[in-house]
């Protein structure tokens, strides 16, 4: 018989408040330490041997994955410049390949056709090959790519690690190929170069892992001679600079949870100094987007002052943002305003009502136009034919472009890419993701149920499956999925793992919980700092409505959720056991107090926004300790769970389900963590290498949930 590792107890004291907590796995926090990296290589080999039977459908799993994708493949070409711009995979390769065709004419506005075949394209050029740069390296990340507006130069940041720290390289475009000598350690995501193409700005993060600091970088200078542009002193923020889609301006944002502030600078005078466009006030958040009207430089902001807490629309000169203001869209209930997107011709409006991410388009008048000459520039809807859905504004980088690139999609429909022609508002499809095999959209049913919280909310549960293997009423095996944090919401999207689930006779089901967005700004607010357990109650809720209706059965009822949706499942585990045949935790968020009550670990003091301050409020304490997963571990039958976390791992430290797991040991539980010790918060890197994780977890979940393993 099988023996689970035993974790060591080493006692450390904690005293917050007058309450002293022993704490018996803290020392696992040292992954320096040799005894620390056993331990977790014999929870690695004891999940392999618990899980030995489960090899033969892990590989069914991933090769129905693998089968199901087209391996090589391209992207739709996206116009910037001169230039499309694309991506391709080739089978048997982890990673992408970057990759650009000149365009034929300044006003040729229709992509290359791709080959079926996923061929390169006549002409190309290839930018970076990750397959290449990642020689060498167990993992590998791409977290900043750019290319000089002229397009004679390539800057990309690369991570093997896993850590999220980027060293960036410049690349020459213009045939030679050469590396330049410059080198940029330890940076955040996101660089890019100024308009001119001289300079490179790029930020670095502090020792909690904060961006707080802009660098500007002029090329073919040493690092070291980098001119710090901008540092945040305050630990709630962190910091981001970009371009606008015009050029027109830098943009240098800094925002916490619940507050934000931006600055400008002209894109011809990079090497001045920005300018505030409101100064921030707690709990305002605003973003801005650069358009031309009237001849004149104006911006769109988006933001919640006042009573707007779904957010409103207006438009300041850009010379004088914090004088007049005129209302485009103002503040409603029903409509929660996400983002703005500006363009020479028209703006673009993203926005969820009903719980659904939608899509509007309003033209913008031209400069000059006759009196008698009328324009609509109202705003008007993509609409869409599905219950269910999921609409967006896709890759628009070109501000003269004519029009507008969406992605849409939903739980049966893969996911597309489509091009609204902004004059005449046709549509045409450039790419549906493809679907390898005997896939038959027709098979599979959506639908949204409502469940009711204990406070009497409604609790919105989206399910797919398929009508031909399930008949809703008639009990079937079921996964059920949640997040419930920071204001993002899960919405209808198609996946091909997900298939394999649903091919065997399961349903799929997210239940929409209270601290996502997805019905509004109160719906987040409702569910973060001290009305956290809403998101917990919500989701016993969902499962409780499911069963209810004979959807499904406890036993064969599995919850899964990843980072703070792992916080969701640890918390679910102790209050409501008995609904659920299996727990699956991702990346799991399951000692909250311990990391929020330390301000030196990455990212804390940002977190202080979403969940409260600890360390200072003595109400937040007792709440948090309240619902903390390793604290509230106790004398209970705890369905099989199986966590999942990354060594290298900034955002959720490992220690945090490790130390979980021995808890859930001291009271008879018999959880399985599964730790890649080569990979970050995303989980491992190269395609394959995340196929064959999403096949373990698929295997466990069909498993667990009682689903016949052999699919149709």
């Amino acid at each position: 018989m099988l023996t689970p590792p035993v974790t060591e107890k080493r006692p450390t004291e904690r005293t917050h408040h007058g309450d002293v907590v022993i704490d018996h796995y803290e020392w696992l926090r040292d992954k320096d330490d040799p005894a620390v990296i056993a331990h977790l290589e014999e929870e690695n080999a004891y999940t392999k041997a618990k899980t030995r039977h489960l090899s033969l459908l892990q590989e069914q799993v991933f090769e129905e994955i693998k089968d199901r994708t087209k391996e090589t493949d391209l992207s739709v070409p996206t116009r910037e410049g001169d230039w499309w711009y694309y991506s391709r995979t080739v089978e048997g390769l982890q990673y992408g390949i970057h990759c650009r065709v000149a365009a034929r004419a300044a006003d040729d506005w229709e992509p290359p056709a791709v080959p079926e075949d996923g061929s390169p394209l006549p002409g190309e050029q290839v930018l970076l090959d990750d397959n290449v740069e990642a020689e060498g390296h167990e993992f590998f990340s791409l977290g900043s790519f750019d290319v000089t507006a002229d397009g004679t130069t390539l800057l990309f940041g690369v991570d093997v690690e896993g850590d999220e720290r980027y060293t960036i390289r410049l690349r020459d475009l213009t045939g030679s190929g050469r590396e330049f000598d410059d080198e940029i350690p330890g940076t955040a995501a996101g660089a890019l170069f100024d308009q001119s193409g001289r300079y490179v700005f790029y930020t670095t993060v502090d020792d909690a892992w904060r961006p707080d600091t802009v660098w500007r970088h002029e090329v073919g200078t040493p690092a070291s001679a980098d001119v710090k542009v901008f540092h945040e002193p305050d630990e709630r923020f962190w910091l981001g600079v970009g371009l606008t889609r015009s050029r027109r301006y830098l943009v240098l944002e800094a925002g916490s949870h619940v507050t934000s502030e931006s600055w400008l600078l002209d894109a011809d005078d990079p090497t001045g100094e920005f300018r505030v466009v409101w100064p921030r006030r707690d709990g305002v958040e605003y973003d801005v987007e650069h358009v031309v009207a009237g001849g004149k430089d104006r911006l769109l902001v988006i933001h919640n002052e006042g009573d707007a807490v779904n957010f409103e629309l207006v438009s300041v000169a850009a010379d004088d943002p914090q004088g007049e203001r005129r209302m485009l869209l103002p503040h409603d209930p029903r409509m929660r305003i996400e983002a703005a997107h500006g363009f020479r011709d028209f703006v673009a409006l993203e926005y969820r009502r009903d719980g659904l991410p939608r899509v509007a388009i309003a033209k913008v008048p031209p400069q000059g136009i006759p009196a008698d000459v009328t324009v609509d520039d109202t705003l008007h809807e993509l609409a869409f034919d599905e219950e269910l859905f999921s609409a967006g504004v896709g890759a628009n980088p070109d501000w003269t472009q004519p029009s507008l690139r969406i992605g849409y999609g939903s739980f049966v429909t893969p996911s597309m890419v489509i091009d609204v022609d902004v004059a005449s508002g046709t549509r045409t499809v450039r790419k549906q993701q493809p679907v390898l095999g005997d896939y038959h959209p027709e098979r599979y049913s959506q639908k949204r149920e409502w469940a009711t919280a204990p406070d009497g909310t409604r609790v919105p549960i989206s399910l797919v499956y398929r009508h031909d293997l399930v008949t809703l009423g008639e009990p079937a095996p079921t996964l059920l999925y949640g997040y419930g944090s920071y204001e993002h919401a899960i919405d209808p999207g198609f996946g091909i793992p997900r298939l394999s689930l649903l091919d065997r006779g399961m349903v799929f089901a997210i239940a929409h919980v209270r601290g996502g967005g997805e019905m509004g700004r109160l719906w987040y607010e409702h569910g973060k700092k001290l009305h956290k357990k809403h998101t917990f109650t919500d989701f016993i809720a969902a499962a409780e409505h499911l069963i209810d209706r004979d959807v499904t059965t406890p036993d064969h009822l599995v919850a899964q959720g990843g980072s703070a949706g792992g916080l969701l499942m640890g918390a679910v585990a102790n209050l409501a056991p008995r609904l659920f045949a299996g727990i699956v935790a991702e990346v799991p968020f399951v000692d909250p107090l311990t990391s929020i009550l330390d301000p030196s670990l990455p990212l804390t003091v940002i977190e202080w926004d979403e969940w409260g301050n600890p360390l200072d409020d003595p109400e937040v304490y007792a709440y948090m300790k309240s619902y903390a997963p390793v604290e509230n571990v106790h004398e209970v039958t705890y369905p099989d769970i199986l966590a999942i976390t990354s060594l290298n791992d900034t955002r959720v430290l490992y220690v945090e389900p490790a130390k979980w797991v021995a808890r859930l040991r001291e009271v008879g539980a018999d959880p399985l963590l599964k730790i890649e010790m080569a990979a970050g918060h995303g989980g491992v890197s190269g395609r394959y290498a995340a196929w064959r994780e999403r096949a373990f977890a698929n295997a466990w979940i069909i498993d667990a949930a009682g689903a016949h393993p052999s699919g149709e």
